[in-house]
């Protein structure tokens, strides 16, 4: 007997056919979610170049970088989750919680993002499909997090806890003081000379308000638990790191591709800390999943 597995009769009174029905459901919204989010990958300027964004072409090649690892990481990843659900392993609704967060945050900026005036484009007829994987990925997160049981979750050690807290509080202070403040900074002066907020001004203040309003808050406060060893914090860091390592790839990606193209925006430095950044996130991972995958 593994502890691997989810309890086919729940505490809460909920009967064994009701709780396969709730992972069923669970399960084929991460197999939709997973395909989506390769279909998006694939019909946009990676390959098919169905869908053409109306952004400039740096933006686009960002978009790129991101599809790369959407195609790479986060869509197997919800394909994975889904398998694990369907199979009724305790991981999955604790894996499925990294890409519907991604799809979460990532699907509403290809949707709202871009100057639809200044640059042609037919993105404006993909919204639904965004929106479709947008409204699976938040019903995900609804049903993954109130299938997590914290009394059966593995117990992680207090060394990684720390580093993951760490972690957080440092990819928030880069965010906020290394990357966002100075370009902040610049939009705000009489005359910008950012060519990345000249190019695309609407992107800029999307990213800017999710980063600022959501991404660098949740980061703190996960950072701040985990150190503080807050019991809430316990059940939180599974979706945080999971969310965390696949968008640190896809930002890492998108600093390659620019870094590649010679985008005027790229530097050296953002390439190097969201490359260390993802491969960071990513083993962190591993370290704080690993244990759902150990016998008794």
């Amino acid at each position: 007997m593994t502890q691997t597995l989810i309890n086919e009769a729940p505490p809460n009174g909920k009967s064994p056919s009701r709780s396969r029905s709730r992972r069923t459901w669970l399960a084929l919204g991460l197999f939709v979610l997973g395909f989506g989010a390769a279909a998006v990958s694939l019909l946009g300027p990676l390959a098919g170049d169905a869908i053409r964004y109306h952004a400039s072409q740096g933006a686009v090649n960002q978009i790129i970088g991101g599809d790369v690892a959407a195609l790479a990481l986060m869509a197997p990843v919800s394909i994975l989750a889904g398998i694990l659900v369907w199979r009724g392993h305790l991981a999955g609704p604790v894996l499925a919680l990294g890409p519907a967060l991604y799809a979460l945050y990532m699907y509403s900026q290809l949707a709202l993002g871009g100057d639809f005036v200044r640059y042609p484009g037919n993105s404006e007829r993909f919204f639904t499909l965004y929106l479709g994987l947008f409204i699976v990925a938040g019903a995900i997160t609804i049903r993954a997090w109130t299938m997590l049981d914290p009394a059966r979750l593995p117990a992680t050690r207090r060394w990684a806890d720390s580093t993951v807290g760490i972690f957080f509080l440092v990819v928030a202070f880069f965010l906020t003081f290394g990357l966002h403040l100075p370009g902040l900074i610049d939009a705000w002066a009489p005359e910008s000379a950012s060519s990345e907020y000249l190019a695309d001004p609407a992107v800029f203040w999307v990213v800017k308000f999710m980063d600022l309003g959501l991404v660098v808050p949740g980061l703190v406060a996960v950072g701040v638990g985990l150190l503080r060893r807050g019991p809430w914090a316990d059940k939180v860091k599974y979706a945080a790191i999971a969310w965390a390592a696949l968008l640190g790839a896809s930002v890492a990606g998108m600093a390659i591709v620019m870094q590649a193209t010679a985008d005027p925006a790229a530097t050296a430095g953002n390439t190097i800390a969201f490359s260390s950044f993802a491969v960071i996130g990513l083993a962190l991972a591993g370290v704080v999943y690993r244990p759902l995958f150990r016998r008794r």
